[in-house]
């Protein structure tokens, strides 16, 4: 387990270059199998999951070279093979779920893990990726402790409809659809900005897709596909981060940003803290005048919102960060988390700092800012973003704090200590049994 020390209370001021979004990396790392010519991605995070999935490579005999500190990968998988009596799929991270389609298009079976788990946010059900598979041909079996995909013949074209606009399931039938005969179509599907990054890599591939940034994608499947070079974006979830540590410290951070078009709600929602943010030449700013303020609404008889949900909605994957600078800003706020029904049982953990909150259900609680707070000793739950909320608050309080468990941060973000260091940050890493 990996603790966080931070002794607090210091504005943080610099710039800092984010990584790449791991929602991107992983999906697009799973895709790479579908074909054999050889592959370049430039920007690959040193993080947990990836390195879990290129040891995958390697166990089914690709070529994997990669340069962890340049972020530079070479992937061959032209003498890939798969066992499902012996290879397994690691059952710790979600992503795996996403391997699947391209064992299923080039070996005609998969094995997964039937507990197959990322962060701790409630139950997270692979039913609609099951649904998905059986649409396109896929047969599904249970064994002992796992699951046992297979087909009987190639892949055929579907018109399909999402319960609910689920990323993972999505990216699941694109890959799918694209070694599918024929034209497929997903509605309610996921346009969150990793999807659309992980639908340009399989345009790059050689599939043709229509409806990026839509909830209704049509892949036109069945071709051969080819290799090439593809360089990440930065990661908008560790951009909004570093601009939340800024304006929590009371600092000045600006960040490395090529796709502000995807910042307005996020900007919006900074607005209502009292937090101002700037995109210029590449690069955004985040800051506040004097202290955080919670913004009166126009009807000033209802709370201040939050809401998060799929995309175009604000990122739920954000809220935490939110709700940090929420119980750090003087006024009251609600947040809303309309996806998870797990996923705030850890504001408990803000009262050992001194901050009030409600929880009005499973779904939506109250933070009471203006509080005076102090350092703690908290424990974080498996959610990378809680981890980090955590740490914005103990950040933002004169003296020393302790986060338990934020071993999370590192399956997301890389060299994060070594980033908030060059902000002046005054933080480190334990390690325990």
């Amino acid at each position: 387990m990996s603790n966080l020390i931070v002794h607090g209370g210091k504005p943080l001021r610099g710039r800092i270059t984010p990584s790449a979004n791991k929602n991107a990396v992983l999906p697009i790392l799973c895709a790479t199998l579908l074909t054999r010519e050889p592959l370049k991605l430039v920007g690959v995070p040193d993080i947990t999951d990836v390195r879990k999935i290129l040891d995958i490579f390697r166990v089914l005999g690709s070529a994997v070279r990669w340069d962890s500190e340049t972020g530079t990968l070479d992937l061959h998988h032209k003498d890939t093979h798969f066992d499902a009596s012996q290879h397994r799929l690691p059952e710790e991270m979600r992503s795996s779920i996403m391997l699947v389609p391209p064992l299923l298009a080039r070996f005609g079976v998969a094995r997964l893990e039937d507990n197959v788990k990322g962060c701790t946010l409630g139950v997270r059900e692979i039913d609609p990726h099951v649904e998905v598979f059986r649409n396109f041909g896929g047969l599904v079996e249970r064994s002992l402790g796992s699951l046992l995909i297979h087909r009987d013949g190639p892949l055929k074209a579907v018109n399909h409809w999402l319960d609910y606009a689920s990323v993972t399931t999505t990216e699941n039938f694109v890959l799918c659809a694209a070694s599918a005969q024929g034209t497929s179509t997903l509605n309610n599907a996921a346009s969150e900005p990793h999807v659309q990054e992980f639908c340009r890599f399989m345009q790059m591939l050689g599939v043709q897709i229509e409806g990026l940034g839509t909830s209704r994608v049509t892949v036109h499947g069945g071709a051969v596909l080819g290799g090439g070079e593809f360089r990440f974006d930065e990661d908008f979830h560790e951009i909004t981060t570093f601009l939340a540590l800024g304006a929590i410290t009371g600092g000045d951070v600006v960040v490395k940003n090529s796709a502000p078009e995807n910042f307005p709600l996020i900007d919006r929602t900074f607005a209502k803290f009292g937090v101002h943010v700037e995109h210029k030449d590449g690069w955004s700013r985040a800051w506040r005048e004097g202290k955080l303020q919670v913004q009166t609404p126009f009807t000033s008889n209802t709370l201040t919102k939050v809401e998060a949900a799929p995309w175009p909605y604000f990122p739920v994957d954000l809220l935490p960060i939110f709700i940090a600078l929420g119980v750090s800003a003087e006024g009251n706020a609600m947040f809303w988390n309309k996806v998870y029904d797990g996923a705030l049982g850890w504001t408990g953990e803000l009262t050992k700092f001194g901050a009030h909150v409600f929880s009005s259900d499973p779904h939506r609680i109250i933070t009471f800012g203006g509080q005076p707070l102090s350092p703690a000793l908290v424990e974080s739950p498996y959610i990378i973003r809680v981890a980090i909320a955590l740490f914005m608050v103990a950040a933002s309080i004169q003296g020393r704090s302790e986060i338990r468990n934020a071993t999370p941060i590192r399956r997301a973000h890389p060299r994060f200590v070594e980033n908030l260091r060059s902000l002046g940050a005054q933080v480190e890493w334990t390690e325990e049994e």
